[in-house]
C-alpha cells in the first residue's frame, strides 16, 4: 500500500450514496488530513434506496445527492461526481466503463478506491449487484480502459490523454477479512465516519442502532486482528495495477 505521503489525488467509485461512507471514510478523512485530493464517483443516485413510502421516486435522487455531498464535507471532499445511472439495474456496460474511465483521465489519481467485483457469500448485503457491478467496471476502468490510449474512440474520454492508476483499494468492508488484507487506522477520525454516515438521514431508521452495530464489529475486527484495545481500522485488499 502506498504511504500517503506518495499520493497525492484518489478517486473513490461506488454505486450509491452512503457506501463510500460505510466502506472507507475514515481512510478518505485521513487521507484528507493528509492533504490528499480525493474525487467522488457516484454511478447512481440511489433512487430506489430509503424506507419511507410517503418520498417520491421523483424526489429521491435530489435527496441523496445532497446527503452526500454533506457526508462528503464532513470528511474533507467536495469534488463529487454523478454518472446518474440508475439504482437497482447498474451492469457491466462499455457505457459505465467509458463514464468511469473518462473520470479517471480526468482527476488522474494515483489510487482508485473501489468495491469488490466479488460476491462474498458471506454478506448478502456486501454483495448488492450494483455494487460487484460497480466494482468490476471500474476495474475494467483501471485495465486496460484508462491507460489504452486507443479506448473509446471517437468519445469524450478519447480526448483525453490515458492514465495508469498506481493501486486500487477494494474496501473489505464491516466483514471484514484475511490477514492479507491492509490496514487503516481510523481511530481518531471515526467520530467523522460516523458524523458522515448520519448525514444519510432518508436511509437509516435507526442511526444509533446503525453506529452501536459498527462499533461492535470494529472492536471485533481489532480483537481478531491483534490490535489494541480501542484502535479501529478500515481494511483494503490492495492491488499493485502499475
Amino acid at each position: 500500500m502506498l504511504e500517503f505521503s506518495e499520493i497525492e489525488r484518489v478517486l473513490v467509485v461506488t454505486a450509491h450514496p452512503d457506501d463510500v461512507d460505510f466502506g472507507s471514510a475514515g481512510t478518505i478523512a485521513a487521507l484528507t488530513d493528509a492533504g490528499v485530493e480525493v474525487t467522488y464517483c457516484l454511478v447512481t443516485d440511489g433512487q430506489a434506496g430509503g424506507f419511507d413510502h410517503s418520498i417520491p421516486r421523483s424526489e429521491m435522487a435530489a435527496i441523496r445527492r445532497e446527503e452526500q455531498t454533506k457526508a462528503a464535507a464532513e470528511v474533507g471532499v467536495t469534488d463529487l461526481r454523478f454518472l446518474g445511472f440508475m439504482d437497482g439495474t447498474v451492469e457491466v456496460t462499455m457505457e459505465l466503463r467509458h463514464d468511469i474511465s473518462l473520470v479517471v483521465r480526468q482527476v488522474r489519481p494515483q489510487v482508485v478506491i473501489a468495491q469488490s467485483p466479488i460476491r462474498n457469500l458471506a454478506s448478502t448485503y456486501g454483495s448488492h449487484p450494483d455494487h460487484t457491478a460497480t466494482g468490476e467496471a471500474t476495474m475494467c476502468a483501471v485495465y486496460p480502459d484508462a491507460r489504452n490510449p486507443f479506448a473509446f474512440p471517437g468519445t469524450p474520454c478519447a480526448e483525453l490523454e490515458d492514465w495508469k492508476v498506481q493501486e486500487v483499494w477494494v474496501q473489505a468492508g464491516p466483514m471484514g477479512g484475511g490477514d492479507d488484507l491492509a490496514e487503516v487506522d481510523i481511530t481518531s477520525h471515526l467520530d467523522r465516519k460516523f458524523r458522515a454516515l448520519r448525514c444519510h438521514v432518508s436511509q437509516l431508521v435507526d442511526p444509533d442502532a446503525m453506529e452501536q452495530r459498527l462499533r461492535e464489529r470494529f472492536a471485533q475486527i481489532a480483537a481478531e486482528r491483534g490490535l489494541a484495545e480501542g484502535r479501529v481500522v478500515e481494511l483494503f485488499r490492495v492491488l499493485d495495477t502499475r
